[in-house]
C-alpha cells in the first residue's frame, strides 16, 4: 500500500540511443562480390517534406522498414551524425519517425584532443550530452579504445555497437542493442 502522503517516485529516465546515419543506415564500401547488382535501394516511408531533387541521392540505401524498428525500441532515439539537423530534414521522414534530438558537435579547440590515441572524436561530446544517463551509441566507427574511454569516464551503462558499414543496421544489431536494453 503507497503513503499518499509521500510524493510518487519519478518516471525512469529512458535510456539514450545515439544514432548514426552513414554506415548504420547508409551502408558503404560493399564489394562488387557482395553487392553485384549495387546496393538495393527503397522508396521512403512516406512522402518526403523536402522535394526529391534536393535530397541526398544517398538516402535511397536506407530502408525505411528500420523506422518502425528504431521507434519500437525502449530507448530515446537522438540522431549523433555530422547529418546534424539535415537528418530530422531528410532521413528522419524517409524513415517515417518524428523529428529526433539532434547532438550538434562542438567546435574543438587547437588542443582539445578527444580523449586519447584511437578515441573517436564523437566519444567524449556523447558522453557529455549523456550526463550520466545509460547510453547506447549505434555507429560504425566505434573501437575499443572508445569503449575503454566510456568506462572510465562514464558513470552510467553504456553500450558502443559497432555496426558494419558495408550491410548497415540488421537483424543481429537489433538484437544486440534489445537484448542490453532489456539487461
Amino acid at each position: 500500500m503507497t503513503n499518499p502522503s509521500l510524493p510518487a517516485a519519478p518516471p525512469p529516465v529512458p535510456t539514450l540511443l545515439f544514432l548514426d546515419v552513414d554506415g548504420p543506415l547508409i551502408p558503404f564500401g560493399g564489394t562488387p562480390e557482395q553487392y553485384p547488382d549495387g546496393y538495393p535501394t527503397y522508396r521512403p516511408a512516406r512522402r518526403l517534406r523536402v522535394p526529391e531533387s534536393g535530397a541526398n541521392p544517398l538516402l535511397p540505401r536506407i530502408d525505411p522498414a528500420l523506422g518502425p524498428r528504431l521507434a519500437a525500441l525502449a530507448c530515446e532515439l537522438v540522431w549523433a551524425t555530422t547529418w546534424m539537423d539535415e537528418a530530422n530534414e531528410c532521413v528522419a521522414p524517409w524513415l517515417g519517425l518524428p523529428d529526433l534530438p539532434v547532438v550538434h558537435w562542438p567546435e574543438p579547440a587547437p588542443d582539445d584532443l578527444p580523449g586519447g590515441p584511437g578515441v573517436h572524436w564523437k566519444t567524449r561530446p556523447l558522453v557529455d550530452r549523456a550526463a550520466g544517463r545509460d547510453f547506447v551509441w549505434v555507429d560504425d566507427e566505434v573501437t575499443d579504445a572508445d569503449r575503454r574511454w566510456v568506462a572510465e569516464h562514464h558513470p552510467g551503462r553504456a553500450l558502443l555497437h559497432r555496426v558494419d558499414p558495408h550491410h548497415g543496421l540488421l537483424d543481429a544489431d537489433f538484437a544486440a542493442v534489445e537484448a542490453w536494453l532489456r539487461s
